[in-house]
């Protein structure tokens, strides 16, 4: 079967074709309506005069333009006393100059694995030197301003093998650590970085005939021993009440604390700068020379009967602390004349070190410091 286009066989002419869109609309043909209602004149004319009056009334142009007229003549709902946007006052005095604005530092985003430093993170960072000729420089001229040297592990270059054998021969301590943590102290490094106190500490060899020769005369002598402190703020404080307490020297070991950071001198308020501070060789060395010398070896430690109230100090002492957790080290307790307990309620763990040391220094100055 075969289909063709042929209007004439479909019977659609021109004149019937549908139209599926708008229709449009008639058109009024005035003469034709006149003819059929004669009697109706006025009708056609009312029309166009309602058309002409239209033209001016409710949504034409002549409407909105009286519209618009008013409305500018219409009084202001906000004609007040409130200050126009010009007149007020600005939320920021003076002009801000963005082009002053800091910039994001984009040396420190670059750098690669980034590790901050194992530290007091409150405090400004403990003073870091890098590089193999700056630390053996160090090592040389001021070896007792070196708190500890870090080398990097298993670096295979054998100038840090040399210097690691003058930090030893300077009875500096030296820790392995990986070079992620050297990088966050100082860059570049070259594989070594020295930490540094804020202060050199002394020799014990310049200053032990002092004490030695103070038996001699009797004249007192209080000597502090601090060991296993890990804390800067505890350091600090022991610091500090040391030399209210009116401790001689404060002797300190040369590995297993924590250095002389600035968190140490700020804690201390000043009494860094005006302590004698001395870090032996040989701690149990000194302590045991002390002895021999006659000075009385005290340790406080909870682990004792012998309580510190009331007890009889001589007029040559050296009191010793250790720290929260550990405790005093064995090679200084094996040394003790006494060990001392500090009154104590049995739901407390223990005194922190700096407390401690503070309390056996009172209890030893208050018969001897005038009021």
């Amino acid at each position: 079967m075969s289909f063709n286009n042929d209007d004439s066989r479909r019977g659609f002419g021109n004149d019937r074709k549908r139209h599926f869109g708008r229709t449009a609309r008639p058109t009024f043909d005035e003469a034709k309506f006149n003819r059929e209602h004669p009697d109706e004149p006025e009708r056609a004319p009312e029309r166009r005069e309602f058309s002409q009056e239209r033209r001016g009334g409710i949504g034409s142009q002549a409407h909105l333009r009286r519209d618009r007229d008013d409305f500018a003549n219409r009084p202001s709902r906000f004609d007040s006393d409130r200050p126009s946007f010009g007149d007020r006052p600005k939320r920021f005095e003076g002009e801000r100059n963005f082009g002053e604005r800091r910039e994001f530092d984009k040396t420190r985003a670059n750098q690669e694995n980034f590790v901050p430093a194992v530290g007091d993170a409150d405090a400004a960072p403990q003073v870091a030197v890098g590089g193999i000729k700056e630390v053996e420089e160090l090592l040389n001229k001021n070896p007792l301003q070196v708190h500890r040297v870090l080398f990097m592990h298993k670096s295979g270059n054998p100038k840090l093998y040399e210097l690691q054998k003058l930090a030893k021969r300077a009875h500096v301590h030296v820790q392995q650590v990986d070079s992620k943590i050297l990088d966050s102290y100082a860059r570049p490094n070259h594989g070594v970085v020295a930490l540094m106190n804020e202060k050199e500490l002394l020799n014990w060899m310049d200053v032990r005939e002092e004490f030695f020769k103070a038996r001699d005369t009797g004249e007192k002598k209080l000597i502090a021993v601090a060991t296993n402190i890990e804390d800067p703020r505890n350091l600090g404080a022991c610091i500090r009440s040391s030399l209210a307490l009116g401790v001689d020297i404060l002797l300190l070991p040369a590995k297993g604390m924590c250095g002389i950071t600035p968190s140490v001198a700020r804690t201390s308020a000043g009494a860094l700068e005006k302590l004698r501070i001395c870090r032996p060789d040989n701690l149990e060395g000194a302590i045991g020379e002390l002895k021999m010398a006659g000075y009385q070896i005290l340790g406080l430690d909870a682990d004792t009967e012998t309580n510190l109230a009331g007890f009889d100090f001589a007029d040559h002492v050296v009191l010793a602390v250790g720290g929260e957790d550990v405790g005093l080290p064995p090679f200084i307790k094996k040394q003790c004349d006494a060990v001392l307990r500090i009154p104590m309620k049995p739901e407390a763990h223990s005194y922190n070190a700096s407390v401690a040391l503070s309390l056996g220094l009172y209890e030893y100055a208050r018969l001897r410091i005038k009021a």
